[in-house]
């Protein structure tokens, strides 16, 4: 598992208004946003570990707007305000001070977080003159600095000792945390993960939503019914799938009950922020991600002469990679023999056109190809019925297994015979039908 640590964004995207008023979004440079609200809320003449403390909690301050996707979440398409009632003050246009700039240039991927915690701190902040709060005094930081404190310690003196600061943090581009496609029955991923992760949270406060215990990031169908309870609860359409606006709502109401966009937040942890399923996949690696891999390869190799057609199992091999880099010359991406989340898109679109329009002169195997997502208990289709079909002609010859009815229900009876045949063939015996064992029973089904 791999913990999604924060990056430092290239761009933020700045609202010129408070969050509702008509106003501009800018796209700039991080390092400008930074350089330029430093300039404008801090003199170049205060002591440079005063300077330093201020940018630290400039950044902090941005990068947790940035990272719990807080506008995002309200329905905004911008990362932050300009507003100082809301945000920080960014004025459009405005000279640079050079200390300042040089500054930012040396920590702008510096961040403050509180111990035990992931999320970049809500750094809240005020002049300590005309404005007084619970977070960092910015004349009080001059004071402190000229008494001989270093930037650590005026920050530990405002926001506690038990903050520590992150430093040289990656850079790279912000990205939406909406994966750009709805999760439903079937679907499985870190997306999935991250959905399950953050209902469980909401049910404490909102205890009328299911609790979810599946812990391999499928969406099963107590997934679906905690979805339909809170979009039940929060007045969206009650679909049991999370598209965009139901996503964001989840992210809305999570970041909220646990304050992470506040000075007192219950934090985002470690174990919190892990995520099952790697951004990358190479040799050696093995999980349901390689079952999808291995199940997408197999099929477009069996058209395309120019990706191998060799064997392979549930390990990342010699095989594999060679499959994938013949994959990733043919469809022009870089040919690393590593799938990153690139070549997955890539990949599974591909998939997905081999579903649309199969040869005809193959068509006695479009009802043998995969439905591209998990079959479980509680799910329903023409896809179950299909798999029903092959379990069926197995248990004709193989009266050990419990037996199915072919009525396109994933009942209690369809479940016992799927673990049957996992315990039977080394599969992790859980009852879930990904590609692996689709393609081991429509074998079967053969003899």
């Amino acid at each position: 598992m791999a913990i999604r640590y924060p990056i430092i964004p290239n761009t933020i995207i700045v609202h010129l208004g408070a969050p509702s008023e008509a106003a501009r979004d800018i796209v700039i440079p991080f390092t400008d946003y930074i350089s330029n609200v430093a300039s404008s809320e801090l003199y170049p003449t205060w002591p440079t570990n005063a300077l330093k403390a201020n940018i630290y909690a400039i950044i902090s301050f941005a990068l947790n707007r940035v990272y719990n996707e807080w506008y995002r979440s309200k329905g905004y398409n911008f990362d932050i305000t300009n507003s100082p009632i809301y945000d920080q003050a960014y004025v459009e246009d405005r000279a640079i001070y050079e200390n300042i700039s040089n500054i930012v240039e040396e920590v702008f991927n510096d961040y403050i977080v509180k111990q035990g915690q992931v999320q970049p701190y809500f750094t809240r902040y005020c002049d300590g003159r005309k404005t007084t709060c619970d977070g960092l005094s910015q004349w009080g930081s001059v004071s402190l600095a000229n008494s001989g404190k270093n930037p650590l310690d005026i920050l530990k003196y405002y926001y506690g000792n038990d903050i520590n600061i992150v430093y040289d943090a990656p850079v790279g581009d912000n990205t939406e945390g909406y994966p750009g496609y709805v999760n439903r029955l079937g679907s499985a991923g870190n997306p999935v993960r991250a959905i399950q992760r953050d209902l469980n949270r909401i049910r404490i406060n909102y205890p009328a939503i299911p609790e979810i215990t599946e812990s391999l990031g499928l969406y099963n169908k107590e997934t679906e019914d905690a979805v339909k309870k809170f979009q039940e609860i929060f007045a969206l359409p009650v679909t049991g799938n999370v598209d965009k606006a139901t996503w964001y709502k989840i992210k809305y109401v999570y970041t909220s009950v646990k304050k992470l966009s506040d000075l007192y937040s219950e934090g985002l942890s470690p174990q919190e922020a892990n995520f099952l399923y790697k951004d990358e996949l190479k040799y050696g690696d093995t999980g349901i991600q390689m079952e999808y891999v291995h199940y997408y390869l197999d099929a477009i190799s069996f058209l395309d002469s120019d990706v191998p057609h060799l064997k392979t199992n549930s390990v990342f091999n010699d095989n594999t990679k060679m499959m994938v880099m013949a994959f990733q010359k043919k469809y022009g991406l870089p040919v690393t023999g590593i799938i990153t989340y690139q070549d997955w898109k890539v990949l599974e679109e591909i998939y997905n056109k081999i579903l649309k329009y199969f040869p005809e002169e193959y068509s006695s195997y479009v009802n043998e190809l995969y439905p591209d997502y998990f079959l479980s208990l509680g799910m329903s289709g023409d896809d179950v019925r299909r798999f029903q079909s092959f379990l069926l002609k197995i248990c004709k010859y193989d009266k050990s297994i419990p037996g199915v009815r072919v009525n396109g229900v994933f009942d209690e009876l369809t479940e016992k015979s799927v673990k049957k045949l996992q315990n039977d063939y080394g599969f992790q015996i859980n009852g879930l039908v990904g590609p692996l064992l689709w393609k081991k029973v429509v074998e079967l089904s053969k003899r």
